[in-house]
């Protein structure tokens, strides 16, 4: 498993190319780290890592299949613990490199097999004081397909611990990890359109209305992480694990992912805000987060 790691004189970043994954991101704050993301235990499993990219599109599809363009498709489910075809194939496979700099890095994957057939790209770059990560997808199938893109970011979670991301409403989780009924309210609990704590229980929900913009902050560590993404992202899931389903969990951890569409959007009138591609047609997204220090 090749690791890299970019470094400024404020920000050290550690990428994994299995999976296309970030194995931890710090503040270098005087002589001592300060955790961004959860850092990583480098076993080459994503869902232990602590940032992964969601292609050819994010979360799951009810049902494992879906109609586009007078065709009918079916997915294969892709782990083991699921029955779902999850988060597209990026984060399961091997991302090879193309260009390594001290603060600069691009990752290709290719997948050649299934429904959705694509080259994906990673570019990771330190700024002085931000990670931007811009992510492509181009069809190399034959036939035209709704893509979308996303990531799934892993957050120091703490007992200070502040979110800010405005959103209009949410989906219920139903069976299976599905994506269940829109709610046009958000519940105070889950209202982050000010500064908000976040719950300690089971929490996996898909919000609508986004503006693509959100803020974690951690004031006993002195800094909070501003997120930007480019085109604005219309939705984000928030994750909250529980220690009856996650052994060890302390929620120490929580998942902000950015997605350019909304979870089972392929059931949605034009595949909602999937972006159809036709062959040789690529779709892009960026994520920056940045690092702000906060007075203390």
């Amino acid at each position: 498993m090749a690791l890299f790691t970019l470094r400024n004189e404020s920000l050290e970043l550690a990428v994994s190319g299995q999976g296309g994954s970030i194995e931890g991101w710090w503040w270098l704050k005087g002589e001592g780290r300060v955790p961004l993301l959860r850092p990583g235990k480098q076993s080459g499993i994503a869902v232990e890592s602590s940032c992964f990219p969601l292609v050819p599109f994010g979360n799951r599809v009810s049902g494992n299949g879906f109609d586009f363009d007078g065709r009918h498709y079916v997915l294969q489910p892709n782990v083991a613990w699921d029955s779902h075809y999850l988060h597209g194939d990026g984060w399961l496979n091997a991302w090879r490199c193309i260009s390594s700099e001290a603060t600069r890095l691009v990752l290709e994957f290719q997948q050649r097999e299934g429904v959705y057939r694509y080259a994906a790209r990673q570019v990771f770059q330190l700024t002085e004081n931000s990670l931007e990560v811009s992510l492509s997808v181009t069809n190399e199938g034959g036939a035209t397909l709704p893509f979308g893109l996303g990531w799934h970011p892993y957050f120091p979670l703490t007992a200070q611990t502040r979110l800010q991301a405005h959103a209009s409403g949410y989906w219920l989780e139903r069976e299976q990890w599905l994506a269940g009924e829109f709610q046009n309210a958000v519940p105070k609990e889950l209202d982050f359109t000010e500064p908000n704590g976040l719950p300690r229980r089971w929490i996996n929900n898909g919000f609508s209305g986004w503006d693509g913009t959100a803020g974690i902050c951690w004031p006993e560590a002195g800094c909070s992480v501003q997120m930007e993404t480019d085109p604005p992202a219309p939705c984000y899931f928030l994750f909250v694990s529980d220690p009856a389903f996650d052994e060890g969990y302390d929620f120490n951890f929580f998942c902000l992912e950015p997605m350019s569409h909304a979870p089972d959007d392929h059931h949605r009138p034009a595949a909602g805000h999937l972006v159809p591609l036709a062959t040789g047609e690529t779709q892009r997204q960026t994520m920056r987060l940045t690092l702000l220090e906060e007075s203390q």
